[in-house]
């Protein structure tokens, strides 16, 4: 099947891959669009990984403000070299990492920081539901693993659904920005602040004010 150069253009306009990856994957592919894509995409994916062993201590902390100044996040991101760093492209990065944050409340950056203590509570708790919903004990831990794995995704940001976009994961989203800027992305830690998160809620009973003002 025969491809164009605007096939090549719309293919690198949808992966973010460089122009010759584009034409190679479709001329690999014999101009089919679809296939080029997963091509272009595990093509990658072993790329990030490569670079994955590699030395990133550049970087920057971002820091995202949303709804009026009542969710706060900061979180730091690294790169290999202080030039990426200073780049919008990884800037951007860097936003919607935090944004990502402030939306989805991620307790932990990965899944290997999960103590495993709260992994064994977790599986208790699941264990209990899916008898107490009666289901077979024979196939209750097949069931648990399940439920854990979607417990990973909520509390840990690298298996979230990215916000931007519900195609992939944050550890996608990584992995396909680290070939486009050509250097090894990792996120080192973030910190995510809730006004009067944690503080005691004051209670106003308007009876008791205006009693107290009679009074006085």
């Amino acid at each position: 099947m025969a491809f164009t150069a605007k096939d090549v253009a719309e293919l690198r306009a949808r992966t973010n891959a460089g122009m010759m990856d584009c034409k190679k994957a479709l001329t690999e592919c014999d101009g089919d669009f679809e296939k080029a894509t997963v091509w272009l995409r595990e093509k990658g994916i072993a790329a990030a990984a490569k670079k994955q062993s590699r030395i990133a201590s550049e970087g920057v902390v971002a820091s995202y403000i949303h709804m009026g100044g009542k969710i706060g996040v900061l979180v730091e991101i690294n790169c290999e070299t202080d030039f990426v760093a200073k780049t919008e492209a990884f800037q951007e990065i860097a936003r919607n990492v935090a944004m990502q944050i402030a939306a989805a409340a991620p307790k932990y950056v990965n899944i290997e920081e999960v103590p495993a203590h709260e992994v064994e509570a977790e599986k208790e708790i699941l264990r209990a539901q899916a008898l107490n919903e009666g289901k077979p004990a024979a196939i209750v831990e097949k069931m648990i693993e399940g439920r854990v794995k979607k417990f990973y995704q909520d509390v840990c940001l690298l298996e979230q659904t990215y916000v931007k976009d519900s195609s992939k994961t944050i550890r996608q989203y990584i992995e396909e920005q680290t070939i486009v800027i050509g250097e090894k992305i990792s996120i080192r830690r973030f910190a995510r602040f809730v006004l009067g998160e944690g503080l005691e809620k004051r209670v106003d009973n308007l009876a008791d004010e205006v009693a107290k003002q009679i009074k006085g």
